[in-house]
């Protein structure tokens, strides 16, 4: 109790210090995140003006891989070892249940961030028992590439969707009709996910039962298959394919169609290497009247080490860096998507993307995170297996989506997260 008394006095008087312009005094924050490019470039711009701003602390930064796995194992290592340092983690999105079950990240809630000024999706992928535990950097999402030059609008519906494909391949002799990512990876799942909220399912209801194996969920994953063999509006070879073949098929103008992240659209918009420069657009994935336009949630989230000597200094480093200002030039010199919806009225912003900022709004207010689960990694793999058997026609979509939920509901009961669950909203209430 005491402690925690303190860590409240603690972050009230760091409120207090930075509406007053003052810092804590003598501060060294260690941050590990990118170290080459232009994204290394525009973080380093900015912690030097923060650290102009705020002399007392130095912001050191941490080299670390810009792969995802490596980087989490390595963070993974050091927070077990119950390291101080560093200060603050740079998570993907689907972490930070993890990191925050596991007690390796502190509660943002004592410095009462204004949640209400970010996405909601993302704040809500943040929280784990009723507590915030990181803030959101920035967005991504997953979204629909559509041509321009041969669609005259993107598809509303999945039977849309194949009506107009079949007719743009007919009609001009396109390779592919829709590409996206099917090899066995975590890019599966997210692509799954978009074709279940389109037909109304989910992979966990709200009470964190596994619902994976329901009708909507049947369909949606009966439509993928179908759109490989008796549609043929998606070629079988995506079922090897991750990010970059994907996007190198629409951008050398094979398909008509594409899901992919927003990175692939200021690479898409280089006349010098791209055949559909200056002819494609983003939207919403489709959905059928059941069910509603879904975008998987992804992206970048700032938290504290739970060890960190000095985590006032360390939250007045994340809330600089999550401030508008700096959200524009990241989106400006980065093509990253401001996790702020009100930034997206903005003219900065538009001058800035590759894209329409109004039309990725829309699409990022579609956003659905991933099952916020400190075992997702577990829940995902079991699905991955599963998912891909059904598209490699090892297995019917039913069969292999009950034995998918079998194995989930399994891992749940034997890590008893249900309970967990159950006792946080009571402490709530």
């Amino acid at each position: 109790m005491r402690t925690a008394i303190l860590y409240t006095l603690a972050a009230t008087a760091l409120t207090i210090a930075a509406c007053s312009g003052q810092a804590p005094h003598g501060v060294i924050i260690s941050f590990p995140a990118s170290a080459v490019g232009a994204e290394a470039d525009v973080l380093q711009r900015q912690l030097s003006r923060f650290m102009q701003n705020h002399p007392d602390i130095q912001v050191v930064q941490r080299k670390t891989p810009d792969a995802a796995d490596q980087r989490r194992q390595l963070y993974v290592q050091w927070l077990n070892a119950g390291a101080s340092d560093p200060d603050i983690l740079q998570l993907d999105v689907i972490w930070t249940p993890e990191f925050a079950a596991a007690g390796w990240i502190l509660s943002l809630d004592p410095f009462a961030p204004k949640v209400e000024d970010f996405f909601p999706a993302t704040v809500a992928a943040n929280r784990w028992q009723g507590k915030l535990y990181a803030l959101p950097w920035f967005v991504d999402v997953g979204m629909l590439y559509w041509r321009t030059d041969v669609l005259d609008h993107p598809p509303d519906s999945f039977a849309d969707l194949s009506r107009q494909t079949a007719e743009v391949r007919n009609r001009d002799g396109l390779s592919f009709g829709f590409v996206w990512q099917g090899a066995r990876y975590e890019g599966l799942v997210t692509v799954f996910l978009e074709h279940l909220g389109g037909f109304g399912g989910r992979i966990l209801d709200e009470a964190g039962h596994v619902v994976v194996d329901s009708s909507p969920a049947i369909s949606a994953l009966t439509y993928m298959r179908d759109s490989i063999y008796r549609d043929e509006v998606v070629p079988a070879s995506v079922l090897t394919w991750q990010e970059e073949q994907t996007r190198f098929a629409f951008q050398n103008g094979q398909a008509a169609l594409m899901r992919n992240w927003p990175y692939a659209a200021t690479l898409l918009q280089n006349h010098n290497e791209s055949r559909v420069a200056g002819k494609f657009a983003v939207a919403s994935m489709p959905a059928t009247p059941a069910g509603s336009p879904t975008a998987a949630l992804g992206g970048s989230q700032l938290a504290i080490n739970a060890n960190s000597d000095h985590p006032q200094a360390a939250y007045a480093v994340i809330a600089y860096l999550t401030q508008p200002e700096q959200m524009l030039e990241r989106a400006r010199l980065v093509g990253q998507y401001p996790s702020r919806p009100a930034l997206y009225a903005s003219e900065a912003l538009a001058n800035a993307l590759a894209v329409s900022p109004v039309q990725v709004r829309r699409i990022i207010e579609h956003a659905v995170p991933r099952p916020v689960t400190p075992v997702y990694a577990e829940l995902s793999e079991i699905l991955q297996i599963h998912l891909h058997r059904a598209l490699t026609r090892q297995q019917e979509p039913a069969e292999a989506l009950a034995d998918a939920a079998r194995a989930m509901r399994k891992l749940l009961t034997n890590v008893d997260l249900t309970q967990e669950k159950e006792q946080g909203r009571s402490q709530e209430e």
